[in-house]
């Protein structure tokens, strides 16, 4: 009994908090929750980032649940990346078990069923609120390393967007870009080299072929107008409470250059768009990516670079971001060191590979008096995880294996019926749902190319029609041909002289 009363004092000096928190859930020992042994998370420290871990079916997406619906309530803005399919349930509220009661009667506070105010967004023809940017939104430097590029064909695309700039072209589009990059070798070759110097058909061809492998993968849905405002994922309904913004990715789940693509755009406008928050009591907009390694599954070293420094920098907006993955060696090291919390569940040590992966993801984790991690992460239960945090002095907090709290809103997702009513009562979806194609760089390049055709057409029959002509004239007058000759005029005048003689 001393042991679990030092424990209690331990956990509760240890997550104390003078401002808003987020109550996770109760600590255990020995493998049992200790009742009011809160571990609390700060909301001024929610926007340094975080990580929910573990083997499949160990509650990783009803963490993600609880965390969204408790920052909702407090009046926070939440963006979802759904691509299973099944967080949709946030619409609407629990239906309670008796098991939800129990396991709340031990946490130590009552089960309250809840729905939440939600927004289901899309990137590709699924319904929802379409996510669009234009190309020229993304920048030649962000667009090269999504491509991969090297440094002469990033070098090709900064001229593509100079020239759009000077002539006043809008790159809005994929087929806009390649319009470009034809007419530089192209019908363009000479202006573009008079101006920008000489651009090499093969690089430009390298990166066509880049920009077909995107649209293999569906980009075409998403450059494009109209453009998304970020500013619409921070609404907060007449209930003071923010939206819950699921992005649906069940369709793209093996496109994850598309996924990437869009999660950098996203965070780049959102670094672009928010005002610098400096040390707020609360995070502007938490952003919660499921399935993260997709994002760093494929990329490029240069795409690494660019995401670890939006994560280092975007935290001054307010912006807290979130990686939900099987196991935290699926997260870059330099991007781990930057996770405030940690919420990590059970893994599994099948092979000598999970094996080592426990040890390093336990040496990730504060030590324990009370546990033995590497132990501890394969002998927990559905609905249990260690979470490690930071306090409002961004001190880490101890240790604490948990018993989670229950999902307030349904842990299903919605039927067709209720997903069509949410997405019908959207005024976004009527706001974004027009697709715009406005004259762009497409249209007015080929334009210019066709009055470019007609006029060197035009030039071309002009000197023919002399030509032909002069020739006609002389078949003509056969005796204007002989008279006019030097032969006969030097006769004529030697008749002369012998005459005059």
């Amino acid at each position: 009994m001393a042991g679990t009363e030092d424990f209690f004092d331990h956990i509760e000096k240890g997550y104390a908090t003078k401002g808003d928190y987020i109550n996770m859930g109760a600590a255990m020992l020995n493998g049992e929750a200790v009742t009011n042994a809160f571990v609390k998370i700060p909301l001024k420290t929610l926007n340094r980032h975080g990580l929910i871990a573990g083997a499949t079916g160990t509650g990783k997406t009803k963490t993600l649940q609880v965390l969204a619906e408790n920052l909702s309530e407090k009046g926070i803005p939440v963006m979802l990346m759904d691509l299973k399919g099944d967080l949709s349930g946030l619409a609407q509220p629990s239906p309670g078990h008796a098991k939800i009661d129990e396991r709340h009667a031990k946490i130590g506070f009552p089960f309250k069923a809840s729905s939440f105010p939600v927004e289901i967004l899309s990137l590709s023809e699924q319904d929802g609120v379409k996510l669009r940017a234009t190309v020229s939104e993304f920048g030649p430097v962000l667009l090269s390393r999504i491509l991969d590029l090297s440094e002469t064909q990033s070098g090709i695309v900064a001229v593509v967007f100079k020239y759009c700039d000077d002539q006043k072209m809008p790159l809005l589009d994929l087929k806009d870009f390649k319009k470009v990059l034809q007419y530089a070798t192209g019908a363009g070759k000479a202006e573009f080299t008079k101006e920008y110097g000489r651009i090499s058909t093969s690089s430009t061809g390298t990166i066509l072929r880049k920009i077909i492998e995107l649209e293999q993968q569906g980009a075409e849905l998403f450059f494009g107008e109209k453009s998304f405002d970020v500013n619409d994922l921070t609404r907060i309904d007449e209930k003071g409470r923010g939206y819950i913004n699921i992005l649906r990715l069940t369709d793209i789940q093996d496109r994850p250059k598309l996924f990437s693509t869009f999660m950098l755009s996203l965070l780049a406008e959102i670094y672009d768009t928010f005002p610098e928050q400096g040390d707020s009591d609360r995070p502007e907009l938490i952003l919660f990516i499921d399935e993260a390694h997709l994002i760093f599954k494929e990329a490029s070293k240069a795409l690494l670079d660019q995401i670890e420094s939006i994560v280092k920098l975007i935290r001054s907006k307010g912006i807290g971001l979130y990686f939900v993955t099987q196991n935290p060696t699926d997260v870059p090291n330099d991007v781990l060191s930057q996770l405030g919390l940690k919420v990590q569940h059970a893994l599994r040590a099948f092979t000598a590979r999970d094996r080592k992966a426990i040890k390093l993801t336990a040496e990730n984790y504060p030590e324990s008096e009370y546990y033995d991690t590497k132990e501890v992460l394969t002998s927990l239960g559905i609905g249990e995880a260690l979470i490690s945090a930071l306090d409002e002095k961004g001190r880490p907090t101890p240790l604490a294996a948990t018993l989670l709290r229950a999902p307030m809103s349904r842990m299903d997702v919605l039927t067709k019926k209720e997903l069509a009513e949410v997405i019908d009562s959207s005024s976004l979806v009527k706001k974004y749902g027009e697709v715009i194609d406005r004259e762009s760089a497409y249209e007015i390049l080929n334009e210019k190319i066709e009055k470019a055709e007609k006029l060197a057409e035009k030039e071309k029959n002009k000197p023919a029609a002399r030509k032909t002509s002069s020739r006609t004239s002389t078949k003509q007058n056969p005796v204007i041909k002989v008279l006019t000759s030097a032969t006969f005029i030097r006769g004529v005048l030697g008749v002369l002289k012998k005459v005059m003689r």
